[in-house]
């Protein structure tokens, strides 16, 4: 199980765009790429994830330890372009609520 992750500055937000699965092998990679990240002064993080084919409950434990740290430091996180099928894992879950989720990218980036 592979998973890639790429982070690219635009302006005053991080786009990272992650292919692969996510899971209990692949979300400690995942956490460490972005975890430096969330700890920023006022960070705002863009999470692409159109080319996650797989995400099991330890992906969303990394989204959820990822968002209470961005809150800490007055930051946003946003996951965009989410396929139907993850969507429906937030949605199920209740993340939808608390993790601002677009089907869209943002930030000029596809």
């Amino acid at each position: 199980m592979n998973i890639k992750i790429d982070v690219e500055n635009l302006d005053d937000k991080k786009m990272v765009s992650v292919a692969g699965e996510i899971d209990a092998f692949t979300a400690p990679k995942l956490r460490e790429a972005l975890m430096p990240h969330a700890e920023m002064p006022n960070p705002n993080l863009i999470v692409n994830l159109k080319q996650v084919s797989y995400m099991d409950s330890t992906g969303l434990g990394v989204f959820v330890g990822l968002l209470k740290v961005i809150r800490k430091n007055n930051g946003q996180l946003n996951l965009v372009e989410l396929s139907d099928r993850l969507e429906r894992l937030f949605s199920i879950t209740g993340l939808d609520d608390i993790i601002d989720i677009s089907s869209k990218s943002e930030g000029g980036v596809q």
